[in-house]
């Protein structure tokens, strides 16, 4: 591996980009890479007057914002340690996971700071505003008073003007600890994830060396959580290292104002999670798909390939019509909508990742990948199947590499478990690799359902089958004595509209299952359904919290 510093090629960006745009607020402020370099510099003077020293951690809580991205620049240029929380998390969570890092200073967004209480916070050195970098909290005068003059303090450090030549920042080490990113998945638990410089640095590498269009004269929408790794790491960290203009969702981010910010900003790369792509396609795709004239057209080879162009056209415009690929992780992809985007010639492709590979673990081009599989292993990255038959019986998927983790934060249980004894990191999930090297994933181990005959039963097969069912807007299977259960949130306003009472819902959906169970072995049928009032609970890259929804099975 290159052994460049992470933070120097941070450094020549902001030097080489100078005067163009780096982190814009969508529909707002647009700070340019000078400005942000000038942000940094006074960052690091505040963090100095904190007492901050190098490896010390700086936790950051707020939404998506430039100002968001200008700390964690600034907290990894000093040298210090990032500890990014997810704004959705409860205050509690946060009060615990600031004191269990230990950070030193907070960096919080106004909205959050509102449920917090600095006094359950006791070894903060600082609490700052990150909207505008005011301070909430100090511990000291010192520290007042450096905020206070801090202009003056920046005028002192650089008497003539601040200018490229003025940018030097801390030069890392691979093996040393970058940041801890708290995950927030299915299991329940929040574990702090330890990534040293070389998982950051190879995932930067790695999207230099795959997308290298992007330079200074691309843009990027960021719209997945800053705090989640997918988020960070593939819609702003790689773009600002390479000079691209990142322009944050600030607000939540519906289909609506995605789809309004891709029309305007008409982005060189996306990055997505299925459940944006797949709403996309429920929502838009498939009642023209469904249409009974469309049906019959699509039978006709020339009128077929007419109606695939005139979709295609309508996919890449709703994308803003300058992307070079769309890039789909997170979760597994409904295989209907999957399998319909290949046909059409869409330019997307399916990876795999996880926080503690920061995040990447396997990927291929779109032209390249096959279809249901989520690529070959990334660059400096090696993968296995922990399988008598990797090919064709499904095994734990097993990982090494740069982009692998340290261990958990403070929990060498955890972390021990995390291993085989020859170092090759677990990741929960379940998935078979062909003759070529491409992956398949199964579903998580943890999901994995025993049935009545030791059969393995992975609900994410079945719940694709559902998902794809007449007004399923998602589902969720689970075990309940013994019995399969379909947990189902419908399109009630689709039902209401084609006047359908909840309970002449509840038998289409059940009459479906049961078509569907004609087909499946006998341990994967679905035995009942029932009706969920709302979405289903979900993690940052918008996975199902499953373990919200289990029932005794005593």
């Amino acid at each position: 591996m290159n052994q460049k510093s992470l933070n120097k090629i941070i450094e020549e960006s902001i030097k080489k980009n100078w005067n163009c745009p780096a982190l814009s607020d969508y529909k707002g402020v647009t700070l340019y890479y000078r400005d942000v370099a000038r942000r940094i510099e006074k960052i690091h003077i505040m963090l100095d007057m904190c007492g901050v020293n190098k490896g010390d951690k700086i936790a950051i809580c707020s939404r998506n914002q430039a100002n968001w991205a200008v700390t964690f620049l600034a907290a990894l240029t000093y040298g210090a340690v990032p500890v990014p929380l997810l704004h959705e998390f409860k205050s509690g969570n946060i009060h615990h996971l600031v004191n269990h890092s230990e950070s030193r200073v907070l960096f919080v967004g106004d909205s959050i700071w509102e449920s917090l209480t600095q006094s359950e916070m006791p070894d903060l050195e600082a609490i700052i505003l990150i909207n505008d970098f005011s301070l909430l909290y100090a511990k000291s005068q010192d520290i007042e008073s450096a905020r206070e003059h801090l202009n003056e303090l920046f005028g002192k450090k650089y008497p003539r003007s601040f200018h490229p030549e003025c940018v030097s920042y801390y030069e890392d080490s691979p093996e040393e600890l970058a940041m801890i990113n708290y995950t927030s998945g299915t299991s329940g638990f929040s574990k702090g994830v330890m990534l040293p410089y070389r998982s950051l640095l190879s995932n930067v590498l790695f999207g230099k060396e795959v997308h290298s269009h992007l330079d200074n004269g691309s843009n990027c929408v960021s719209m997945l959580p800053t705090a989640h790794m997918y988020g960070m790491m593939f819609e702003f960290l790689l773009e600002f290292c390479v000079g691209t203009h990142v322009h944050f969702l600030n607000k939540l981010p519906t289909p609506k104002i995605i789809l309004d910010a891709m029309g305007t900003v008409k982005p060189d790369i996306v990055i997505s999670v299925p459940l944006v792509i797949e709403k996309i396609y429920k929502k838009k795709l498939e009642p023209i798909i469904n249409r009974r004239d469309i049906k019959l057209l699509l039978h006709l080879p020339i009128i077929d390939e007419m109606i695939q162009k005139k979709i295609l056209a309508q996919m890449e415009t709703a994308f803003g019509g300058q992307f070079k690929e769309v890039i789909i992780g997170g979760a597994a992809f409904n295989k209907e909508a999957e399998a319909f985007f290949k046909k059409i010639g869409f330019k997307f492709t399916v990876g795999y990742g996880m926080t503690e590979c920061g995040p990447i673990i396997t990927y291929a081009p779109w032209d390249k990948n096959k279809l249901y599989s989520c690529g070959k292993a990334a660059p400096r990255m090696q993968v296995k199947i922990d399988s008598e038959d990797p090919a064709n019986i499904p095994g734990e998927i097993l990982v090494k590499g740069d982009n692998v983790f340290l261990g958990y934060y403070k929990n060498e249980v955890a972390t021990a478990e995390a291993f085989t004894p020859d170092g090759w990191f677990k990741t929960g999930d379940m998935g078979v690799i062909d003759s070529d090297g491409f992956v398949f994933i199964k579903g998580r181990c943890k999901s994995m359902i025993l049935g009545p005959s030791g059969q393995n039963i992975y609900p994410e097969e079945i719940e694709g089958e559902i998902n794809n069912m007449p007004y399923v807007v998602e589902s969720l299977i689970i075990e309940d004595k013994g019995r399969l259960v379909a947990l189902v949130y419908p399109d009630y306003e689709m039902a209401t509209a084609d006047g359908l009472s909840n309970e002449q819902l509840l038998e289409k959906l059940k009459l479906s299952v049961k078509e569907m169970n004609e087909h499946v072995p006998n341990y994967c049928k679905v035995a009942n359904v029932e009706l969920f009032p709302e979405e289903f609970e979900k993690t940052p890259k918008k996975s199902i919290k499953r373990y919200l929804y289990q029932r005794s099975n005593d």
